[in-house]
This record gives structure tokens, sequence and C-alpha cells, in this order.
């Protein structure tokens, strides 16, 4: 349990700087034993056009290691590392840091434990690492340093030295986690779903880019012409300038450009979309943007490809309805976020499918394992008596 006196921040953690093949080779071999191997990432998203991977910290059998993959390009020595299903490799909110491992070095994971999803799913109000080690250990993090540009080089020593720190309490961290989920019967949960968490892999931006845009799915087809002169409009110019998208323009400046459609570089400026130095850099090329979209025929304009959602039985509602009000009965008993039990989807899946026995319950294709194990029966229970 946390502790009631809190350290400011830990000491500077003993740990060792890797920039050499050989360096990694030895740490590679030290760690083919380890029972368990911490795992973070410092990446460079927020400077620069194509993210990349800019330090990799692990702690294994007591040693803390910070791998520099911009000194030490290949990394295939750590492969069998992250992919032999003997060593658990310990995340907290792994998402990101699974896909980046596979998108710069192919790292593939088995055996994966996530802290965070642990702590949500032990009803931990929040999960952040520093809220969760300071809950654990009496220890404040150290985050002056979250949002710097890890591209640089060299490093100053702080933050290396910030870097490692949030890797030395994962493992034991880990291992109250275990104990905990065990001790309520939830380890197997938590477990079935880091498994299908090593499993993601990152996203392409291929065109249309409007395709991931949040809110394009409203716009009239000429104005979704707009939006996507103007995502390629900004690409462009992150690329040029090694920049990411949001540093050159905000989503909620090109929605709101794509959805008025100014005629004229002074409409374009009345409407206070952009700031002046945006309108100066780029005020000409958007209204480029805009005028191409005003040209295009009809039949050539984009559709926003709008999932119609399935015209559903009057019964199933009531399904919905009556399997909604048991799991959030469950949750509340759990102390749990319902979603992290059934989410909305999956409950529609279950009221549409009906399924009358556990075997059939299991057949949907969403379902996890552990749902079907520890709540089959009582949802073809709730299905049955709806009338």
């Amino acid at each position: 349990m946390g502790q009631e006196k809190k350290s400011e921040y830990p000491a500077p953690p003993q740990y060792e700087l890797i920039e050499t093949a050989a360096a990694l080779d030895a740490f590679a071999r030290a760690a083919v034993g380890a029972g368990s191997l911490a795992v973070d990432v410092e990446a460079d998203s927020m400077f620069h056009y194509q993210e990349r991977v800019c330090l990799i910290q692990m702690a294994a059998n007591g040693h803390t290691v910070v791998i520099d993959p911009l000194r030490v390009t290949d990394l295939e020595r750590l492969k069998p590392l992250f992919a032999d299903p003997g060593i658990r490799k310990v995340f907290h909110g792994a998402d990101y840091d699974v896909r980046s491992l596979y998108r710069d070095f192919g790292i593939t994971i088995d055996n994966l434990f996530d802290t965070q999803l642990a702590s949500m799913y032990l009803g931990h109000a929040e999960t952040s690492l520093e809220a969760v080690v300071a809950h654990r250990f009496g220890v404040e993090l150290d985050k002056k340093y979250q949002k710097k540009d890890w591209s640089r080089r060299p490093l100053p020593p702080e933050m290396v030295a910030y870097a490692a720190c949030d890797v030395i309490y994962l493992i034991p961290l880990a291992d109250a986690l275990t104990r905990e989920l065990g001790e309520k019967g939830r380890l197997a949960w938590v477990q079935e779903s880091c498994r299908l968490l090593s499993q993601v892999r990152p996203q392409e931006n291929y065109p249309p880019l409007f395709l991931k845009f949040r809110g394009a799915g409203r716009l009239a087809p000429r104005q979704l012409a707009a939006l996507e002169a103007l995502l390629q409009l900004r690409d462009q110019q992150a690329r040029q300038k090694d920049r990411p998208w949001f540093k050159i323009m905000g989503n909620a400046t090109l929605l709101k450009i794509a959805t008025e459609m100014p005629a004229s570089l002074k409409r374009l400026k009345a409407g206070k979309a952009l700031s002046p130095r945006q309108l100066e850099m780029y005020g000409q090329a958007i209204m480029a943007a805009l005028d191409e979209a005003r040209q295009l025929p009809d039949d050539a304009l984009p559709v926003y490809p709008h999932r119609k959602s399935p015209r559903l039985s009057a019964r199933i509602p009531r399904r919905i309805k009556a399997l909604r009000e048991w799991r959030d009965q469950v949750a509340d008993a759990l102390i749990l976020d319902p979603a992290l039990l059934f989410n909305k989807a999956l409950l529609q899946e279950i009221a549409v499918h009906k399924p009358r026995t556990i075997e059939e319950l299991a057949r949907i294709p969403q379902m996890h394992q552990w749902q079907v194990e520890t709540f089959g029966e009582e949802i073809v229970e709730v299905l049955d008596r709806v009338p």
C-alpha cells in the first residue's frame, strides 16, 4: 500500500548508458536469465515530422541501462529478449511503446505485463506512473523533462537519469499488482488483455487523410474536399520543416477553415482561425487549396464513408438495457469502470447474437475468454429474463 510520507524525488539511479554494440551485447547476454525485464521508451513525437524512438530504458536483475538507439542503430540483439516467453516484459501504458518498438526496430513482444492496465483492473482512480509510484512507494517522480526533445545530442546527464527513473520501480510494482490481482481473481483478466495489447501495430497515414480526422464525417462533400486539401498542405509543410502536424496548424484550425471556406484572404483573417504568423506563412497556400476544392466537379467530390448502423429488432434495445444495468451493478460491486468489463459495442454484439449457452457466447469474436469464464452464466441468465 502507499506510504503516508513521500520523498521529494528519488535519488538519481545507478544506470549504464549504452552507446556501443559491445555494451548492448553484454547487457543482452546478462538479461537472458532474468525473470522480468522493465521497459520504457522516450521518443521525439513533439518535435519532428517522423517520430522515432530516441532512448530505450531497461532494467533486469538489478541492472538499469539506458540504450541510445541513435548511437547503436542495430538492435537485433534485443529481439530474442522481447520474444522470450519466459521473461516477463513490464511496461506502464504499453500501447505507444509496443507500436514504436515494432515500427522502428521490428521488435515483437511476448509475455507483456502492463502495470497501468493492472492498476485499472484493481480499480485505481489515478493510473499514471507518477500516481501509482507515489501511492505504492511514497516516491514522487520528477516529470520536468517529460516534454523535452529526446532527439538532441548530447543529452544532458540529468535527462538520462530522469529517463532511467521510469523503469526502476516497474518490476516491484508489477510484483505487487500481480499479487493483488491474484487475490481478487482478476490476474487472468489482465494477462489476456496484455496478450492482445502486445499485438498492436502502428497505423500508417494513407490518403485520404480525412478518414482519420475527427469531425470530418459532419462535413458536406465540398467542405470535405477542402479539408483534404488543407490536410495535404499541412502534411507537405510539416515534412519540409521536419515538424509534427500540430506545430504547423492544429486540427481545430483546419476544421474551422474547411467548414467556413472563406473566399478571400480578408475573410480568412476575419475568421481568426490562424495566428498572424500562420496567416503570413500559409495564407496564400490555404487560399489555393480552398480554390482547388471549389473547382472540383460535383462527381469528383469525396464522400465520407459513414458506417450504416444495422437495423435492430425492437427487442435488442431491451436486451442492451438489461445487460447494461447488470454490468453497471457488477462494476459498482467490484469498484471498476464498467467499460473495463464490457464496453458499449460488446454489449450490443451480445444483445444482437442473444447467446443461449456459454458456448454460443464464447463464439462472439469480441468476447475475451475471461469474460466468458467469469460472467458467462450471468449473461445468459440476464438475456433469458428479457421479455
